[in-house]
């Protein structure tokens, strides 16, 4: 396996500093939230972790979780907007944030989504676990098999609306996967967390509000939850979409509304000013030129397989990586568009490295018996002379 560095790719990285240069001066930001985890969607890149991996009371927030499993199930058809669900004693009579449902109602599947996101309702929880698992045990069960299957390595669920149990337990990255993959995986339902009022059959007034406080900041919210208890303080799960780019926010522990609404706000300030979004290389550029083994043509130029986008801070490149990786020579026969390696590019002040595929820019046929001849005298003259050196 051969390497190229540095030295081989100084056009590519001389249009990169040239990007890095464009920008404004980038500066770590030190939160006030007890934990966070904040995320540009756009270009895959944790712009901020803070104790991001600490298992913390979720309270609403994991409401995400319950949303996601109802959704799941609209997907796979077990269950469909108009589907409607019995209300039972037990749902109605939990306390907390609640969309007023009584024993006699029987709720549609699109109703419970708007009870669930806009008026954080615990019934409406508890209604749609016992709808779709016969018991809220039972499908905190699953929720916590599934976190687990998607990758929540933290999280594990005692019910499904975030009451308060020493066993009900994510970590902001937690939060910020399931919150990830409902906006990227369920588009046609992600517009209710944008809508501020839900009033179920005008039955109170005073909790059809949504409480997420970014959507009425005018900075491009449209979702996610808030949350609040006792030990976890005030938290929030949040996106935000400013051109291009998605940045969803995770953060717990605020002592306050106001707290968490103003650090929100300043968070969402600091990533969009401080970073911008740069296509460094297009697809199809070509990078690097490699040897081919027994081919029509001696070499085939490898190009980028897809567009390399990068969320650049404007610092003055110093510690920036870049390095195409390959194996060498390649043995013919050669289809256009193989990957035949990748490009991997670290950039100074963003955590982890971004890669994209090299693929070969045209197809290289088999060489014919005069280039096999060349190919098989060459080696044999080298081994030859291997042993005269002997």
């Amino acid at each position: 396996m051969h390497q190229m560095y540095l030295a081989a790719l100084r056009p590519f990285l001389a249009l990169l500093m040239a990007v890095l240069l464009l920008a404004l001066p980038a500066r770590a930001y030190e939160t006030t939230a007890r934990a966070a985890w904040v995320y540009d969607l756009a270009t895959d890149t944790v712009l901020l972790e803070k104790n991001a991996d600490q298992p913390l009371p979720p309270a609403s927030m994991s409401k995400l979780m319950t949303l996601y499993m109802l959704f799941e199930a609209l997907r796979d058809g077990r269950v469909t907007l108009d589907t409607r669900f019995a209300v039972t004693a037990r749902a109605k009579a939990i306390g907390g944030s609640t969309m007023f449902l009584n024993e006699t109602d029987r709720p549609t599947v699109e109703e419970l989504i708007h009870g669930i996101i806009i008026n954080s309702g615990n019934d409406a929880c508890i209604v749609v676990a016992e709808g779709l698992a016969g018991s809220e045990d039972a499908f905190a069960k699953a929720m916590t098999d599934r976190a687990r299957a998607l990758g929540m390595e933290t999280a594990t669920f005692a019910n499904a609306s975030g009451w308060p149990d020493p066993n009900h337990r994510m970590s902001m990255r937690d939060l910020g996967i399931v919150a990830r993959r409902i906006i990227t995986e369920f588009p046609e339902y992600y517009p209710v967390f944008a809508q501020t009022e839900y009033n179920y059959k005008n039955r109170s007034e005073a909790n059809k509000n949504n409480r997420n406080p970014l959507l009425g900041m005018g900075i491009g919210a449209d979702g996610m939850k808030t949350g609040h208890t006792t030990e976890a303080g005030y938290g929030l799960v949040g996106s935000v979409v400013q051109g291009e780019r998605r940045l969803i926010l995770v953060l717990s522990g605020f002592e306050s509304e106001a707290a968490r609404a103003r650090e929100s706000e300043q968070i969402v300030a600091w990533a969009f000013r401080q970073f911008l979004l740069r296509t460094v290389v297009a697809k199809g550029s070509a990078l690097v030129s490699v040897p081919v083994w027994l081919g029509a043509a001696p070499d085939v130029t490898l190009v980028a397989g897809a567009d390399l986008r990068l969320l650049v801070p404007a610092v003055a490149g110093e510690g920036l990586k870049a390095e195409a990786i390959y194996a060498a020579p390649v043995t013919a026969p050669i289809s256009a568009g193989q990957v035949l390696g990748e490009l991997v590019v670290e950039v100074p002040g963003i955590a982890g490295s971004k890669r994209i595929p090299l693929v070969a820019a045209a197809e290289v046929a088999a060489g014919g018996i005069t280039v096999r001849l060349r190919a098989a005298f060459a080696r044999l003259a080298g081994k030859l002379a291997e042993a005269a050196g002997n």
